[in-house]
């Protein structure tokens, strides 16, 4: 039998994938390469355009007195090391309470793909939920991903899966820039700009603190 929603949007840590290769693989792997990263791209201009995203947020933490907030100086010839070090010091700090803000996440994306490319990075995705994928594909539901972490950081973990490259599955990509997790408004904003009803989408995730009135569940029960 067909089920009556149309539409699964789906969380990633904790959901399909197991939260600690977030904590103790992606995590680290940022902190442990940060300072080689910023040497080996600095010239970049993709690295250039997250800099300034960090530098943007770090003036306007320091200016609502956020305490750990650093700035990070506009470079000259004479300052890069220091801008360098104010860098690290900012994402380090941002990192220790799992910030979700925009320029946080897009550096961090930046910064796994080099090691989704290189191969040093492979996502975790739990057996289940291939299974329900393959069923909801049957039925001709669709499939979106709503994650803090940014569209890009989301397609490199599913394109680089220890269940293969899994981006055939999706339809769409949402993270923080249309809204909290939290806010029912988030939820709302994503049923216009798929085209559907809200009663036409279900929620999975193992975060059941949102403020909408979606259903929430884990995958095991879906199928």
């Amino acid at each position: 039998m067909r089920p009556s929603y149309k539409i699964v949007l789906l969380d990633i840590e904790g959901t399909t994938t197991p939260i600690p290769f977030v904590h103790e693989i992606l995590f680290p792997y940022v902190t442990k390469n940060l300072a080689k990263f910023l040497d080996e791209n600095w010239s970049e201009n993709e690295m250039k355009e997250n800099i300034q995203l960090l530098r943007e947020q770090a003036m306007k933490d320091v200016s609502e007195g956020l305490a750990g907030a650093n700035l990070i100086p506009e470079e000259t010839a004479d300052n890069v090391d220091e801008v360098k070090k104010a860098i690290i010091q900012s994402i380090e700090w941002q990192m220790s309470f799992d910030r979700k803000i925009k320029a946080l996440k897009s550096f961090q994306g930046y910064i796994w793909k080099s090691g989704f490319i290189s191969g040093e990075l492979e996502t975790v995705v739990y057996n289940d939920v291939i299974e329900a994928m393959n069923k909801w594909k049957d039925f001709e539901i669709k499939i979106f991903i709503y994650s803090s972490g940014s569209v890009s950081a989301q397609k490199l973990l599913f394109g680089h899966s220890d269940k293969g490259n899994l981006l055939k599955y999706f339809s769409g990509y949402f993270d923080t820039t249309i809204g909290s997790k939290l806010e029912k408004d988030s939820y709302l904003n994503i049923a216009k700009h798929i085209g559907v009803e809200q009663k036409d989408i279900v929620f999975l995730s193992d975060n059941v603190k949102g403020k909408f009135n979606y259903r929430n569940a884990l995958i095991n029960i879906m199928i």
